[in-house]
This record gives C-alpha cells, sequence and structure tokens, in this order.
C-alpha cells in the first residue's frame, strides 16, 4: 500500500510534469465565467526543476505580514523536498530542504502549523530511521522549522508500536502539545493517534485497528475543539469497511460518529481534514462513493447524523475525486474546497457550497494555469482564497495560487 500511494502523489503530480523542482515567479490573471459574478485567478508563483522544491500536495498557512508558508515532497538540494516561504510580492525562500540522512526526514506530504513566535511545524512521510519496519524508505518524522530556517527533528517514528509513515500535519495547542496521526503503525499496524509534548516527548494516545471492524488508516489530520478534545477520519475500516469520522475525548475515549457506508448513497474514503462550527458540526469530503461515485461533501452534526450536502458529479460540468483535501468554512458558513479532477480541462477545480447546499465552481485548472490540487485552502482578512496545485503550470511542477471568490 505504502509504494502505491506515495506513488500516486510524487508520480501522479511531479514525475508525471517531467519536473522537480527550483521555481520562478510569474503572474497571470484569468477571468472565469462560470458564475453571475465572476472569480479573479492569479497565479502568484510556478515551480519548477530545481533546488525550490516541486509538486506541492499540500495547502499552505500565513504570517500576519501575508507571507506564505508549504512544502513540497519532491526536489530541492537534496531532492528529498522542502519547507518554503513566498513573499506577498511572490518571492520564494526555502527554509529547509530535507537530506533523508542523519535522523532527517525526507518527502513532507502534508502542510505546516504556525506558532505565535513564527515557528512551523509539520512532518515527513519517510526519513528519519531506516531499516526494519521502516525499510529503506524511513518511517518518517515530526519537526520543527524556526523563524531563521533551522530545522529540529522533534520525533523520529519507529514502527510499530510506535507509529509511521504519516500522510497529514499536525494540530497545535496554546500550550505547545502536537497532535497528529499516522497512516501505518500503532499496536496493530494499522495507524496511530499520537501526542507531542512541547519538550519533544511521543506518545501514542490511540491505535487504530483493534478489532475486525475497527476504524483504521487516517489519511488526513486532527481538528480540535475548545475542550481539547480531537475529530479526524479514518480512509478505511468501521462497520461497512468504507471509513468513518471519529472522536477522541480528553479522557481518551474513543468514539466512532460515523461509519461509512458506499450501500446507501453515502460517500466513502474520507482522506481530507475537518473542519467544525460553532454548534459542534463537522464537515468533510470523501474521495469517492455519493450517487454518481465522484465523491462527497458531507456534515456530521454532534449527535452523529449525518448528511450528505453534495454529490460530486465529475466531469466537465462539476468536480469530482476530493483526495486528502479538507474544507474552509467562512463566517458566513459557506464552505470551499478543491477537487483533483473533473472540471471543464478535467484536471480539477476551485468550489463553493453555500449554507443551502447550493455548489458553485469557482475555477476549472486549465492546465497552464496549474492543475491537480490536493491542499486545503485558506483565506486572508479581505476574503481571498490561496492554494496550491500538484502540477500544471509553465514548468508543470505545480504553482500557488490567488482568487478572489
Amino acid at each position: 500500500m505504502r509504494n502505491r500511494l506515495l506513488d500516486r502523489l510524487l508520480g501522479r503530480s511531479v514525475r508525471a510534469s517531467g519536473a522537480v523542482a527550483l521555481a520562478v515567479s510569474c503572474m497571470l490573471v484569468i477571468s472565469t465565467g462560470q458564475s453571475a459574478q465572476a472569480q479573479t485567478y492569479r497565479v502568484l508563483f510556478q515551480f519548477r526543476a530545481g533546488l525550490g522544491g516541486a509538486g506541492p500536495n499540500a495547502g499552505l498557512v500565513s504570517d500576519p505580514e501575508g507571507n506564505l508558508y508549504g512544502t513540497t515532497p519532491s526536489d530541492g538540494a537534496f531532492a528529498s523536498g522542502v519547507v518554503f516561504k513566498l513573499s506577498p510580492a511572490g518571492k520564494e525562500s526555502v527554509l529547509h530542504s530535507f537530506t533523508g540522512s542523519g535522523g532527517d526526514g525526507e518527502y513532507p506530504l502534508a502542510g505546516l502549523v504556525r506558532d505565535a513566535a513564527g515557528n512551523l511545524y509539520g512532518t515527513t512521510y519517510a526519513g528519519g530511521i531506516y531499516g526494519g519496519v521502516c525499510g529503506s524508505s524511513g518511517c518518517g518524522t515530526v519537526f520543527k522549522v524556526d523563524k531563521n530556517g533551522k530545522e529540529t527533528t522533534l520525533h523520529d517514528f519507529a514502527g510499530t508500536p510506535d507509529g509511521w509513515v504519516p500522510y497529514a500535519g499536525l494540530a497545535r495547542e496554546a500550550a505547545g502539545n502536537l497532535y497528529g496521526m499516522t497512516l501505518n503503525g500503532g499496536a496493530y499496524s494499522s495507524g496511530a493517534l499520537i501526542k507531542i509534548d512541547k519538550n519533544g516527548n511521543e506518545s501514542v494516545l490511540y491505535s487504530f485497528g483493534g478489532d475486525g471492524q475497527g476504524p483504521n488508516n487516517p489519511y488526513g489530520g486532527l481538528t480540535r475543539d475548545a475542550a481539547g478534545n480531537l475529530y479526524g477520519t479514518t480512509g478505511m475500516g468501521g462497520t461497512f469497511f468504507s471509513g468513518t469520522v471519529f472522536k477522541l475525548d480528553t479522557t481518551g475515549a474513543f468514539t466512532v460518529l460515523h461509519n461509512f457506508d458506499t450501500q446507501n448513497g453515502d460517500g466513502y474514503f474520507p482522506a481530507g481534514n475537518l473542519v467544525r462550527d460553532a454548534a459542534g458540526n463537522l464537515y468533510g469530503t470523501t474521495e469517492f462513493g455519493g450517487t454518481s461515485g465522484s465523491g462527497t461533501v458531507f456534515k456530521v452534526d454532534k449527535n452523529g447524523n449525518e448528511t450528505v450536502l453534495h454529490n460530486f458529479a465529475g466531469g466537465t460540468a462539476d468536480g469530482g475525486l476530493p483526495f486528502l483535501s479538507g474544507l474552509l468554512r467562512d463566517a458566513k458558513g459557506n464552505l470551499y474546497g478543491v477537487t483533483g479532477e473533473g472540471g471543464a480541462s478535467s484536471f480539477g477545480t476551485v468550489y463553493k457550497l453555500d449554507p443551502a447546499g447550493k455548489e458553485t465552481i469557482l475555477h476549472s485548472f486549465n492546465g497552464k494555469d496549474g492543475k491537480i490540487p490536493y491542499g486545503t485552502l485558506i483565506m486572508d482578512k479581505q476574503g481571498n482564497l490561496f492554494g496550491t496545485t500538484s502540477a500544471g503550470g509553465a514548468h508543470g511542477a505545480g504553482v500557488v495560487f490567488e482568487m478572489t471568490p
């Protein structure tokens, strides 16, 4: 499973583009005509083969000055991926190139979380410890990059009973503790929910796959409420073996809130992060299932009742197959996301879903302006959206984009 999944991301985006990454900046403004009020789309930065990294699979994080930060899983000085910074003027700086040696990680697939001091935290899919269960690829790491670009490996995953192979990023609380999940490892080799305290000590809070119908293999990250409860999804397992939405409370009690079911028009294989509203409702996406088999947007209320808000139709009229991409929710209750396929050129879309469940395609990628977006969007105070594509653009290695919805 591991090589196939890594192939899907690194192969489909970066190798398929024939490039793996340095970056130059280029500006492109495109107006879409897919809704009554036109949207403005702009490419802020174009990745290309070299030292700057290529093929970003994750979304971005910003600082108060408007700088954007992200990761690429490929290229850089050691061909193992980078952490980058993009200024408001579109100038890229590489903060760290992963080496894949000496305990350092490689191939960061997930995005970053930032603290008030400007430190960045994230995970790498591979690197760290090699050999044994970790094999020749390594089991992955948790890392910190300070505002001066100095990187510290906070934890090297070691496999069972520790977690290994983190696809997702981290959630951070004010006290400095980090929470995340791994695709494999844990006591049952089906993934783990982990905590790393502010001193760098790791503990496994929950091991997935404890019984035949238990949730397993989480791809997405965690969402944390004000009380400290954690919410997430697993791509597989559950009553119908189609994935779950779960809660882990502060006492360590684990509850499955929803079991996805392929037999009743429900979606299946949720792989992105959840977003939560003030009433405790959770929103997310599934890559497959729904009425057309191209995935869904769903809501799970605090009592575990699920509602499918949108069924992706795929094809040229709608997006389809949202993989690893969670949702962004604004103050009015609108949801925003991306799909890796579908749209006018079949290269993916940016979409909006209003509180009534009406979907608007905000942008269809055409290849020249990027294609195959995976990462979750972010929004600035003016309501502009920012994101990445894993491929496409002038050099075929992905872009950073901005759009006004």
